[in-house]
């Protein structure tokens, strides 16, 4: 009888290991849709930067629905922390954010924001995190306001992306213009530590398992694994995968990461438990795939051709390229939405 107990007791262990494994994606996953986006249209919003316009597709149709003017070089439309607003970040000129109502497609006055290349909100949905990259400084805004409350002065060039630490306390930024990688406390609100990995990096990803973060890097052509867990980020290994690395995008079910290689017209699908690439998609012809979204229904990833004026559409399971949208020029960082998710880590699909 003790021994039935000792291997009842060993099998509930077991069960109960894996019901807690961590996935920081787990409310992303096809059909948790939060109350909040509930009969809000599907829609795909393109910021063309270099025509200063957006464009809204409808993804069941594939047809551009309407384009209209934003301030000048929009580089990504993000969702709100709380769901109910999307922010056009468009960094030139007036430097604005151009909110968008998603459930009846009005566009807002834009709200003057000193130079927002890229948007983030802290997970309790306190704060705004405004990437100022050429001001070298990410600002926090208060949510209801969206006026400035702090500033975090950053000791590196071009600060683009970033992504939060499974507590979100903490953020590993990339730094694209002198190559570096900073570990930041939003706490203590400063930078802690930083790792200088050269190159180009963009995209950052927390892995979810939070184990650790991948960074593209379009110099390297590929993704670098950086342990976050200490004050000053690690480098833990590299994963070559095509040239001009950029994107990065996690599968629905959270086991593959899709990354674009902007410069050889390729995504690259990474397993996350094998850390092992699986498969590569092309574009026939070539192309230049740079940011986007999975859509809702984990079916497709939708990415803005930055050079080619085009949105790109695969088909997630075989891996062919569907559907080649024509858009305006310089099309850059479009979100996929509504997207599955309780909330908004912001940029272009990070949700949890």
């Amino acid at each position: 009888m003790s021994h039935l107990r000792r291997v009842a007791g060993l099998m509930m262990t077991a069960l109960l290991g894996q019901s807690l494994a961590l996935n920081l994606y787990a409310h992303t996953g096809v059909g948790r849709f939060s109350s909040a986006v509930k009969g809000v249209p599907t829609r795909v919003y393109v910021p063309n930067g270099l025509d200063s316009t957006v464009s809204v597709i409808d993804p069941q149709t594939f047809k551009v629905l309407r384009t209209f003017k934003v301030d000048r070089e929009p580089q990504h439309v993000v969702a709100s922390h709380d769901l109910k607003t999307l922010y056009v970040a468009s960094d030139k000129g007036r430097q604005s954010l151009t909110p968008i109502d998603p459930r009846t497609g009005k566009v807002g006055k834009p709200i003057p924001t000193p130079d927002p290349y890229n948007l983030y909100f802290t997970p309790d949905g306190q704060y705004a995190v405004v990437v100022a990259e050429n001001q070298a400084r990410l600002d926090f805004l208060a949510v209801g306001s969206m006026k400035r409350v702090f500033s975090i002065a950053v000791p590196c060039k071009g600060i683009n992306h970033m992504d939060f630490s499974p507590n979100g306390k903490r953020v590993l930024a990339a730094c694209e213009f002198s190559g570096d990688l900073l570990k930041i406390d939003l706490s203590a609100r400063k930078v802690t530590g930083k790792l200088h990995i050269g190159g180009m990096p963009q995209d950052v990803r927390i892995a979810p398992d939070g184990k650790v973060y991948y960074v593209a890097d379009m110099m390297a052509n590929g993704v670098y694994l950086i342990d976050g867990s200490g004050s000053v980020p690690k480098k833990v290994g590299f994963i070559a995968t095509g040239k001009g690395a950029h994107g990065l995008y996690p599968s629905r079910n959270a086991k593959e990461l899709y990354i674009s290689n902007r410069d050889e017209g390729s995504v690259s699908v990474l397993n996350f438990a094998t850390r092992k690439l699986i498969a590569k998609w092309r574009i026939p012809g070539g192309g230049s795939p740079d940011m986007g979204s999975v859509s809702a229904n984990g079916k497709q990833l939708w990415l803005s051709g930055r050079r080619s004026n085009v949105v790109y559409v695969f088909d997630t399971r075989s891996g062919k390229l569907l559907k080649s949208v024509k858009v305006g020029n310089g099309p850059h960082g479009l979100t996929f939405f509504p997207q599955p998710g309780r909330y908004s880590l912001g940029h272009t699909g990070n949700y949890r």
